[in-house]
């Protein structure tokens, strides 16, 4: 119990929230600077990157392609009742095209990756670090975030971009199937103005987003993962706290992203 006066007491904790912030992001920074040095370094475990790659990318094509579809078609939906305010509804497919490919298409992935990589990046770390694997790999002279860690970084830079690309496409496509097919909306003019307001720095804004977005969830998975403590509830406590703070931080650096590249 604290011996200092009462008044003095959230001062305190405002104190230990400040400093539990201040080593929680040291030690994630010196978590990414040792996982980029090893990126270089030998032995390099193609085996073990394309391992990830496959779990990121691949095994997430069904829940990248559902949700892209979906978003697609409600912002379809959407965009069409407000343009029919004015008389602007083939403005449909270029707003859809462009709020996928600048915002929608790299966020929502991020997050719903996030959910399910990120989350089994923590819950598997953490379930070595309990059971004590981590240790025998410094017993073994291998390095674990060189084994472990990198890899998984290096996949979800790699992959999100990918699935961004996909997302958006499938997004495109739900928009075009609502706007045309349902909506009636002119297919000719629905491709003629996304091909006229959609250029090739809209994509490649996105996809810069989907690399930074995949850093901050498989870093974030890695870190919590690999600093468990607590046994199996430690393990489930890390596994949550990776994916809040993961969406935390996508949501956040995606403002500062859009300000920088707007």
């Amino acid at each position: 119990m604290s011996s200092g006066p009462r008044w003095s007491r959230p001062l305190e904790l405002v104190g230990q929230w400040g400093l539990r912030v201040l080593v929680e992001t040291g030690r994630l920074g010196l978590l990414l600077f040792q996982s980029l040095v090893w990126m270089f370094r030998p032995p390099f475990r193609a085996k073990q990157i394309f391992k990830q790659m496959e779990f990121v990318g691949v095994k997430s094509l069904n829940v990248t392609v559902l949700t892209g579809f979906f978003v697609g078609a409600v912002f379809a939906l959407q965009s069409y009742y407000g343009f029919s305010l004015f008389g602007a509804e083939t403005l449909v497919g270029s707003t859809v095209a462009l709020a996928l490919t600048r915002e929608l298409g790299p966020v929502v992935t991020a997050l719903m990756i996030a959910g399910r990589a990120g989350s089994a990046m923590a819950a598997e770390l953490g379930t070595m670090r309990v059971t004590e694997q981590i240790d025998a790999l410094y017993v073994m002279a291998v390095n674990p975030v060189q084994y472990l860690v990198m890899p998984r970084i290096l996949a979800g830079v790699i992959m999100l971009p990918v699935l961004v690309i996909i997302a958006d496409f499938v997004g495109i496509v739900a928009g075009y199937i609502v706007g045309v097919i349902l909506l009636g909306i002119n297919s000719g003019i629905f491709i003629a103005k996304i091909v006229e307001y959609v250029d090739f720095s809209d994509i490649s804004m996105g996809l810069i987003k989907a690399a930074f977005f995949g850093l901050t969830l498989s870093l974030v998975g890695c870190y919590k993962g690999f600093y468990t403590v607590g046994g199996a509830e430690g393990v489930g406590r890390s596994t949550t706290e990776a994916v809040v703070m993961s969406s935390v931080l996508i949501l956040i650096s995606d403002y500062f992203l859009t300000a920088v590249m707007f």
